[in-house]
């Protein structure tokens, strides 16, 4: 029926860690006949997209790499894009992933065919069936651009810091950079000392602790390549001081106080004028919004060719940014550092469920996933960074690793019943998303007292996991059968197998 159409047993979307943590983890388990689907022409991700000025990760870099794919050759404790990227590239080499590669394959739809048991997809590339769907699209992949009155009439130069134009040299400008979150603390310091004229507009202030980087010398680095348990021992030891920071988050907010004493110092040392200082102090609990690390934000703030603008961005006026306040400025470039789609992944119109409905459809009163990983109604669908398993404090990493198990026990489980696919039931969704929210209640990012994009547009929080990495691991290192329906090849498609869990 399908005639020529290439089919392959999983299809993975996405060439970023977890897309390409997933093509390693097919081929450790036996599993070559894959395709990772990647609508640009390189992998990377998030971190091939932004590669503004000063983008760098804000997690250790000894602890933002795979478990078995070790660097001990990160230069700085916390290491730039650029390095990031190479270092994605070395796992796509060392693993052998090339061949499974598909550039300029953006997928368009995904369809569940009941009749077949198999995912039906339409690409840039062409079309494709595949018995099981990995989604490792991303949150941090589709750039949101707020609906500004009168941008479309802007004279200049205008994009969001994940699509920076190279081709326009800052240098002498007025610039509008709009929002404070971790893109823009890290390109205001970069571009501050080369434009004319630099115009911050802040909605909310961040809260920002000292970054503790520095380079990674010659003799560490030897040590970590030939002595690779010092490097495991210093990832391990990133990771365990973490694991007791989620106290603070998950269930004694008010031990927060700590963090935000030191926040405020690192404040008051930077900035010296009382007015600026008012201005930079938010009014939530720390950790409700991201944290932010930096040493060079507050001193760009404070020099004289930048402006603090507290007011939100309400409309442009020919070549002038207007905020809510009245405040009228003259610019050559508005830069967006406005973040992404999180609580409404763009990915979730073309995949379309069992029942014809598209997973946004689905997903209409806040997103849910079983474990974090799969989803009533979309049979054979897998995600890796799914709902509720963000973090706040700790490296998306070792999530990932988690997910990748579990979409190994879940190909496993496939081949020991004999199924044609997995189901996730609707109660153990439910049951699953219920404890998460009983849960996520008391976290900070539910008390802080501000809004964030951990929250969707009905103020639920669908986007962090509230426990340690640990907990997450446990909870998918292997799948529970009793969660879901069996359903049997296409030949016996009618019926439920019956297996015991």
């Amino acid at each position: 029926m399908d005639g020529d159409i290439e089919h392959v047993r999983v299809a993975v979307i996405g060439s970023g860690f977890g897309g390409l943590g997933a093509g390693v983890r097919l081929r450790r388990e036996g599993i070559t006949d894959f395709v990772i689907l990647e609508r640009a022409d390189a992998v990377g991700g998030t971190w091939r997209d932004n590669d503004y000025p000063g983008c760098a990760c804000d997690v250790p870099s000894h602890l933002y790499s795979f478990s078995f794919a070790p660097n001990p050759e990160w230069p700085r404790a916390f290491s730039g894009q650029e390095y990031i990227r190479d270092y994605l590239e070395r796992v796509t080499d060392t693993f052998g992933l090339r061949p499974h590669l598909r550039f300029g394959a953006e997928v368009r739809q995904a369809r569940w065919d009941s009749g077949a048991q198999r995912w039906r997809l339409e690409t840039a590339a062409g079309e494709l069936t595949a018995d099981v769907l990995v989604s490792a699209t991303g949150p941090l992949s589709d750039p949101k651009v707020p609906d500004v009155p009168g941008i479309e009439d802007f004279p200049g130069r205008v994009f969001h810091s994940s699509r920076w134009d190279h081709d326009f040299d800052l240098r002498g400008k007025r610039v509008a950079m709009v929002g404070t979150g971790a893109s823009a603390i890290q390109i205001v310091p970069a571009i501050q000392p080369e434009v004319e004229q630099l115009t911050v507009i802040q909605r909310t202030p961040p809260w920002v602790m000292p970054r503790a980087d520095r380079p990674i010398g010659a003799a560490e680095r030897w040590l970590h390549a030939t002595v690779p348990g010092s490097a495991k021992a210093r990832r391990g030891l990133l990771w365990l001081i973490r694991e007791f920071q989620v106290g603070a988050f998950v269930k004694r907010p008010q031990l927060m106080k700590v963090a935000e004493g030191i926040a405020r110092g690192h404040l008051r040392r930077a900035i010296k004028d009382p007015v600026l200082r008012a201005r930079l102090t938010p009014d939530y609990t720390i950790g409700c919004k991201r944290i932010l690390l930096s040493n060079t934000y507050y001193p760009a703030l404070a020099q004289p060719n930048t402006e603090v603008v507290t007011s939100a961005l309400t409309e442009v006026r020919g070549s002038s940014v207007v905020t809510a306040d009245g405040t009228e400025r003259e610019v050559d470039a508005i830069i967006f550092g406005t973040g992404f789609h999180v609580t409404d992944m763009p990915i979730g119109d073309r995949v379309i469920g069992a029942d014809g409905r598209s997973l946004s459809e689905h997903w209409k009163n806040g997103m849910a996933a079983l474990r974090g990983c799969t989803v009533d109604g979309f049979p054979n669908l897998l995600f890796i960074i799914g709902p509720n398993t963000g973090l706040g404090n700790s490296s998306m990493i070792l999530m990932i690793e988690s997910s990748l198990n579990y979409v190994a026990d879940y190909l496993r489980t496939l081949a020991r019943t004999g199924a044609g696919a997995l189901h996730a039931k609707p109660a153990a969704v439910n049951a699953w998303n219920a404890e998460l929210q009983r849960r996520i209640v008391r976290t900070v990012w539910n008390t802080g007292g501000c809004k964030s994009w951990y929250l969707d547009a009905n103020g639920r929080n669908t986007t962090a996991w509230p426990g340690t990495t640990a907990e997450f691991r446990r909870a998918t290192r292997r799948l529970k059968l009793s969660e879901y329906e069996v359903l049997a090849p296409v030949a016996v498609a009618d019926r439920v197998v019956k297996v015991a869990s």
